[in-house]
């Protein structure tokens, strides 16, 4: 028989459990509740928000724990609570699985995760950590990737006032911006925002622009050396995706349009390349897929984050070998990170000198 505790303080919800009888499980299940404070408000074409929910996953045997992370997201109908629950309908099976591969271990609870992929990516990550902590390894070694040639990280300038983003943009000075989209005043933006740098640009509407627009503003923003656009239009308007990877004049970039596996090879023709989202498409492993599926197909390989603490940006770090281009800036933008790992600095990603994805909770 099997009991669970549950433990409620000001920072983290964790659910551990207390046995009653002989241990019958191989790994402790531990669930912690977050809110993640920004130090601005941070505005999309369809959102803004001063904090973001996160869910960390700690997988624990008798020596190692490996941590994962997973934020909510309403535009995908997440929360944590959901998170949580679902984790927790199935907890004994997830546990008792301490001996597969990461790729197996995903494959074992894919089925039971199908609508809930946020959850699926905690404990995949978590999973991965534990599993490359106990065999004495840093997860991109165990993968066998080359990590000589990261390539850098943006940082993000969020929808706001023009001489607000101005603001944010001289407070870290930085070599690459990726600029918030999906106004009025779009084109102006990036127009007062050159006058202040010569860093590279990247700009995301978020489905905020209409198939004409992003073909007319693509011709201007090359103008301002912008090196692509992500995500101009609505996720489902495959019709106008085609349209604009035909005739606009720099690079498209799908990110709602993209979210798991099979979205890859529906973006291939539609879009120059991929943005790949470790909450979306279920964690790492799938990631990884993806990254290598495009590829294939000759497509730009992009992962972004979704404002998680230094975890989830850890687990991106060790997927830079296989991409074009980088946003792992979440960490950045709180003012209370919960974890230690992964530095940045002018936008160079450095490791931790730990195994796994290499973190630390606070």
């Amino acid at each position: 028989m099997m009991n669970f505790d549950w433990q409620s303080t000001n920072n983290s919800i964790v659910f551990t459990k207390l046995m009653v009888v002989k241990r019958t499980y191989f790994m402790e299940v531990i669930l912690r509740q977050f809110e993640l404070k920004l130090k601005h408000t941070f505005t999309i074409a369809r959102d803004s928000y001063d904090a973001q929910p996160t869910l960390i996953v700690e997988l624990k045997d008798d020596q190692f724990s490996g941590f994962g992370e997973a934020t909510s997201k309403a535009y995908y109908g997440i929360s944590i609570q959901n998170m949580i629950d679902d984790i927790r309908a199935i907890e004994f099976m997830i546990a008792s699985l301490d001996n597969l591969l990461p790729e197996d271990f995903w494959m074992e609870l894919y089925p039971y995760f199908k609508k809930n992929m946020f959850a699926l990516c905690a404990l995949d990550m978590a999973y991965t950590d534990l599993y490359t902590r106990k065999k004495g390894m840093k997860l991109y070694d165990y993968w066998n990737l080359n990590i000589a040639h990261n390539p850098l990280t943006n940082y993000t300038i969020g929808i706001a006032s023009i001489p607000e983003m101005v603001a944010r943009l001289k407070e870290m000075p930085w070599p690459i911006y990726k600029i918030k989209l999906g106004t009025k005043d779009d084109l102006k933006i990036v127009r007062e925002l050159r006058k202040h740098t010569d860093a590279i640009f990247r700009v995301d509407a978020n489905c905020g622009w209409s198939v004409d627009e992003t073909i007319a503003n693509a011709k201007e923003l090359k103008e301002l050396d912008v090196e692509f656009i992500e995500q101009p239009l609505k996720a489902d308007d495959w019709e106008g995706h085609k349209r604009v990877f035909s005739k606009s004049v720099l690079p498209i970039i799908a990110d709602e349009s993209c979210q798991v596996e099979q979205d890859v090879l529906k973006c291939h023709d539609h879009f120059h390349g991929i943005n790949v989202k470790l909450v979306k498409c279920g964690g790492l492993t799938s990631a990884k897929r993806m990254l290598e599926k495009a590829k294939k197909l000759k497509m730009k390989t992009m992962v972004g984050c979704m404002t998680e603490s230094t975890i989830g940006i850890s687990a991106i770090a060790h997927l830079l070998p296989l991409l074009d281009y980088v946003d792992m800036d979440g960490a950045l933008l709180l003012t209370n990170d919960i974890a230690n790992g992964v530095t940045i600095d002018n936008g160079v990603i450095k490791y931790s000198n730990d195994n796994g994805i290499g973190v630390t909770l606070r």
